[in-house]
C-alpha cells in the first residue's frame, strides 16, 4: 500500500513496484495523472481514521509506504499541514488493527533542517519553514508512538524526473527557454536525486532487515554543480549552453531587487534568491548507499529519460 501514490514520487513508486511484481494499492484524495494507474487507485483521506482502519483491515498490506503529505512551502500556519502530523498519527493508529505489515516507510523531508545546516544526529532538527516544522513534528511523533511494525524514516533530498512539478520542473523549463544564468561551477553544489534511483532506494531500504527505526536520506551521490547539470540538460535538449553571467553583476542586481521590494516593485533578483542560488547543500548519503548499493541510473540517463518525458507532455 502506498499513501499519496498519486503524487510525483508516488506515481513512480507505483510503477516501480508493479514492475517488480507486487500487488499495489494507491490511496490518495486525487487520482493519478498516469492513466494506466487508475485501476490501482482507491480514494481515501488519511485524516478519516475510520475509513483508514477499514482500508487497512480489508487490504492487509505486507508493506506500507507513507508518502501522503502537504509538501508545498506556501503557508505559515502549522494547521495547514495537519495531514503531515494528524495523518501520520492516523496511520500509526490504523496499524494497530492489523498484523500483516512487515515494514513501514515513513516519508519525511530534508527540510527538517534548513539548507546548509548539517545535523549531528537523527534527532537534531533545525527547520526554517512551517512545512519543515510539520515534518519534524511527524518524525518526533513516530519515535514517541508504539509503531507495531518495523519502520524507517526517509528524507528525500531534491528529487527530479518524469511526473515532477514545481520547483524542479521549473528548472528544466528555464534551461529549455535559455533563461538559466551560469554563474560558474564553483557556486552552488547540491545533492539531488533522480526519481528512478529514489524508488529503487525506497525498495532496498524497505526489504533490508537491518534498517529498523533509522533515518535515511534519498538522493544521488556525488552531488552536482548546478551549472554543470544545466549544461547537461541543454545538451540533451539540443540547445545552446546556458549564458555565463559575472557574479558581481548579480550582486548588484540583488541589491536593486532589495530596494525595489521596499518600494513595492517586483524584481526577478534579490539577496535572498541570490543566497539560495549560491548556497551549497550537500547531504551525506553513505548510510543509504550502504544498503542500496547500485542505483540503476546515471544522471545523464535520468536527464535523457526526463527530457523524453517532457517532449511527450
Amino acid at each position: 500500500m502506498i499513501t499519496g501514490g498519486s503524487g510525483f514520487i508516488g506515481i513512480n513508486a507505483v510503477e516501480y513496484f508493479l514492475a517488480k511484481g507486487y500487488e499495489v494499492m494507491n490511496v490518495d484524495i486525487i487520482p493519478p495523472a498516469h492513466p494506466h494507474q487508475l485501476q490501482f487507485f482507491n480514494y481515501l483521506d488519511i485524516l478519516d481514521l475510520s475509513a483508514l482502519v477499514t482500508c487497512f483491515t480489508n487490504y492487509q498490506p505486507d508493506f506500507l509506504i507513507h508518502l501522503a503529505a502537504k509538501t508545498d512551502l506556501s503557508s505559515d500556519s502549522i494547521e495547514d499541514y495537519k495531514v503531515n502530523i494528524e495523518g501520520t498519527q492516523n496511520i500509526i493508529t490504523a496499524l494497530k488493527h492489523i498484523t500483516s505489515v512487515k515494514k513501514v516507510v515513513f516519508t519525511s523531508s530534508m527540510l527538517v533542517c534548513k539548507t546548509s545546516y548539517y545535523p549531528s544526529n537523527e534527532n537534531d532538527f533545525h527547520p526554517d519553514t512551517v512545512y519543515g516544522e510539520s515534518k519534524m513534528a511527524m518524525e518526533k511523533l513516530i519515535r514517541a508512538s508504539e509503531v507495531i511494525a518495523s519502520w524507517i524514516i526517509v528524507r528525500p533530498t531534491s528529487i527530479w524526473g518524469p511526473w515532477f512539478k514545481t520547483p524542479y520542473r521549473d528548472f528544466f523549463d528555464i534551461v529549455s527557454q535559455n533563461h538559466f544564468i551560469d554563474i560558474g561551477s564553483k557556486y552552488c553544489t547540491k545533492t539531488y536525486g533522480y526519481i528512478g534511483n529514489t524508488v529503487y532506494q525506497i525498495h532496498e531500504l524497505m526489504l533490508d532487515s537491518s534498517t529498523h527505526s533509522k533515518v535515511y536520506y534519498l538522493g544521488d551521490d556525488p552531488p552536482v554543480f548546478i551549472s554543470e547539470w544545466a549544461r547537461e540538460i541543454s545538451e540533451e535538449m539540443g540547445i545552446q549552453h546556458p549564458r555565463k553571467f559575472p557574479f558581481f553583476l548579480l550582486k548588484i542586481a540583488a541589491k536593486v531587487g532589495d530596494i525595489s521590494k521596499t518600494m513595492g516593485f517586483s524584481f526577478p533578483m534579490s539577496s535572498f534568491r541570490l543566497k539560495n542560488m549560491t548556497t551549497d547543500n550537500i547531504i551525506d548519503l553513505s548510510a543509504t548507499y550502504y544498503v542500496a548499493t547500485k542505483p540503476p541510473y546515471t544522471r545523464k540517463q535520468g536527464i535523457k529519460n526526463t527530457v523524453a518525458w517532457l517532449k511527450d507532455k
